[in-house]
């Protein structure tokens, strides 16, 4: 008996000593509330929530103050200062990490997606994603420097730890840019699979970037001697962002499968070979490893939520809930002042969504639907993929007459967007509700029969 007790002692002791720090924070740009919230991973807790803007809807008449779409996350070297970027009031907001204090804020050309510090801290890339150049601001003025001219639509830019280079992908060119970050000039540019790509990141020993293409389903992997593509994987729909953590000694890679709610694990060697798929929550997006590789962290885009994966097991062992639609999450040590410390965060301004799949009654046809709380009406985002092209579809509640939304597919058959009204008494789950079905059809042809119909 003696020999076990000192086993889970020591097994214990061994999980405590990988467990983050009390004043390590993890953070998530909640994109529809306009917040950061910000959460203590030893606890498994949200302290609180920095307010940068107004929740939606409550940002569609003229706006003088506060941000729009709270997207995208960066952090200086030392961890002191945390950046947001919001593509809505293209902004680059500077948050004192000790006090969680704004300090500054920068504004930029159209549409910036993300940003990031330079490796010797001295400068802010940040993406204008809406134009064709990366903004350099000088983070102790807040003031832009200069402009790097790139392909269209860059989407991120990470830094080579060596601070000679950096590497910026697209979200509309399948290129990467690889940029000398002394002269601040572009010296090549690398084809790539896609014209869409939103993350990239560096393998642990900066050898290689894996980028993600969130359009159609794949990473792809470059070395960073060579500056040529050395793998393309298969990883599935709606690949968000990708994250690594050493587990026995063995680097491995985290992606988050939006379309399929999963974060899929892949080894790391020449050939990656998929080793294990973790259901997660709705629509994992933003990911981030702890420093020592004990926890990873997944922001639930329409979760509202954040949970923790422990990598030794591929398990979910916590979820915290957190701001609406989350896109980008970091993990920062050793940045707060006591455990417990909530100066100038308010409390979490949102309420959790309601998440209702749609399955195709004919045809290969997906979507999804969440549904949040705003008061008196409800937002009720909808998502529909692998329909007919340059289409018209409807978005009916069984028990009325009237479509509640109408959406037009792209090219690929994709759909997107937010309708406002009193939707949720039809489409939550009470017992008032539950022979309520949501329905999409075509429009424009006469029939009444769903093409896409709500899971009982």
């Amino acid at each position: 008996m003696k020999t076990i007790a000192f086993a889970v002692g020591t097994l214990l002791s061994a999980y405590a000593a990988a467990a983050p720090s009390p004043l390590d924070r993890v953070y998530t740009a909640d994109q529809n509330t306009n917040t950061i919230s910000v959460f203590n991973p030893a606890s498994n807790t949200l302290l609180g929530q920095i307010k940068l803007g107004n929740v939606r809807p409550d940002v569609l008449s003229p706006l003088y103050r506060g941000e729009i779409n709270v997207h995208g996350l960066g952090f200086s070297p030392d961890h002191k200062t945390l950046i947001a970027i919001s593509n809505g009031s293209n902004s680059v907001t500077f948050i004192d990490t000790a006090t969680n204090k704004v300090k500054g804020k920068t504004y930029v050309g159209r549409s910036p997606h993300e940003g990031f510090f330079s490796a010797d801290g001295k400068e802010v890339w940040v993406v204008v994603r809406g134009e064709d150049y990366i903004s350099v601001i000088d983070p102790l003025t807040f003031r832009e420097t200069r402009r790097i001219q790139t392909d269209l639509g860059p989407g991120m830019v990470q830094f080579h730890p060596d601070g000679k280079l950096a590497f910026a992908v697209s979200s509309f060119t399948p290129t990467v840019d690889v940029i000398d970050v002394a002269t601040h000039t572009v010296v090549k540019r690398i084809g790539v699979v896609s014209p869409f790509s939103p993350f990239l990141q560096f393998t642990p020993d900066y050898s290689e970037i894996w980028m993600t293409h969130k359009d159609v389903g794949k990473v792809t992997r470059i070395s960073t001697k060579t500056l040529e593509v050395t793998g393309v994987i298969d990883t599935g729909f709606i690949s968000n962002h990708l994250a690594f953590a050493t587990v026995a000694g063995e680097v491995r890679a985290y992606v988050t499968i939006g379309g399929e709610n999963v974060v899929k694990v892949y080894t790391t060697g020449k050939e990656a070979r998929l080793l294990a798929t973790i259901p997660t929550g709705a629509l994992p997006h933003g990911i981030w490893t702890s420093d020592d590789s004990s926890r990873i962290y997944v922001g639930l885009e329409n979760g509202d939520g954040v949970q923790v994966i422990d990598p030794a097991t591929n398990k979910i062992i916590a979820t915290m809930p957190g701001g609406q639609a989350p896109q980008a999450l970091v993990y920062l040590s050793k940045v707060a002042p006591s455990a417990d410390d909530r100066s100038n965060l308010v409390p979490r301004v949102n309420q959790d969504s309601h998440n209702i799949a749609l399955k195709p009654t004919t045809g290969e046809g997906k979507g999804f639907v969440v549904v949040r709380n705003l008061g008196v009406v409800d937002a009720m985002e909808v998502f529909l993929y692998k329909l007919k092209p340059n289409t018209v579809y409807n978005v009916t509640v069984s028990s009325q007459a009237a479509p509640v939304g109408s959406f037009r597919t792209n090219d690929a058959g994709m759909a997107n967007g937010t309708m406002i009204g009193p939707v949720r008494a039809q489409a939550a789950s009470d017992a008032a509700a539950k022979a309520d079905r949501l329905m999409v059809t075509e429009a424009g042809t006469g029939s009444a029969t769903p093409v896409l119909v709500s899971v009982q």
